[in-house]
């Protein structure tokens, strides 16, 4: 695998430059930007694999600008800011970030979550065990893309999160699938007590079905258990 390019995007010097050494310390490839402004400037000129990014930033803040990364196919997304409410954290999932971290933070946890997260942007697992395109009950999941195509032909783009998600269901049709299981699949790391982001991400993927009136009704809710994918994979 080649060397990782982190982005992080961090507007304070301090903690900005923690991060930076923390990160080459991995041995990874770490690239600054203060603003979005810059991010873009970054991207434009490199091959970026994941973004650490702060929530508040002077300009466009890191929700806003997590929907232009998320423009970006294979391009892992962490939130690291002192923001510590349920809103914001909700909020950022639903952009699309692949995981969300509090300050002050724990150094080894942020770099575990990042390796896990990278091994997955990087492996081309996204793909694994399914063929590129799978329809169900005239859906469609298209690897190429990343998306949820609709039986009218509408295309929703999906951040990893709940394109891993919809791979796992696809893959295991009918069966119970614990929210320790999603989570590992579409994070690579163990559920934490009050952890909303499995029931976030499948509430999103819901949206998406609602263009068919009962199509929200393909992932059943087993209260107490996880979650089960009822619709019929095509041969």
């Amino acid at each position: 695998m080649q060397t990782p390019i982190v982005l992080i995007v961090e507007d304070e010097i301090v903690t900005r430059t923690t991060l930076k050494n923390l990160f080459e310390a991995e041995g990874y490839q770490v690239l600054e930007a203060e603003n979005g402004e810059q991010m873009h400037d970054l991207f434009n000129n490199n091959n970026i694999n994941l973004v650490i990014m702060d929530i508040n930033l002077p300009g466009k803040n890191g929700l806003l600008l997590a929907r232009e990364v998320r423009n970006r196919k294979n391009v892992g997304l962490i939130f690291l800011t002192g923001r510590d409410n349920d809103v914001d954290r909700i909020l950022a999932l639903e952009i699309g970030g692949d995981d969300y971290l509090t300050k002050p933070f724990n150094p080894r946890e942020l770099t575990i979550r990042a390796r896990n997260l990278l091994s997955r942007t990087m492996s081309g697992n996204d793909d694994q065990d399914l063929p590129n395109k799978v329809k169900f009950n005239g859906w469609v999941l298209d690897g190429d893309s990343r998306s949820l195509i609709s039986p009218a032909g509408k295309e929703f783009r999906l951040p990893r999160s709940e394109f891993r998600a919809m791979h796992l269901f696809l893959r295991n049709p009918g069966k119970i699938l614990s929210r320790e299981q999603l989570i590992m699949e579409m994070t690579g790391r163990e559920l934490r007590p009050n952890d909303r982001t499995v029931d976030v991400t499948i509430r999103r993927i819901r949206k998406h079905f609602e263009s068919v009136p009962g199509a929200e009704e393909l992932i059943d809710t087993i209260h107490g258990e996880g979650y089960r994918f009822t619709g019929e994979v095509d041969a």
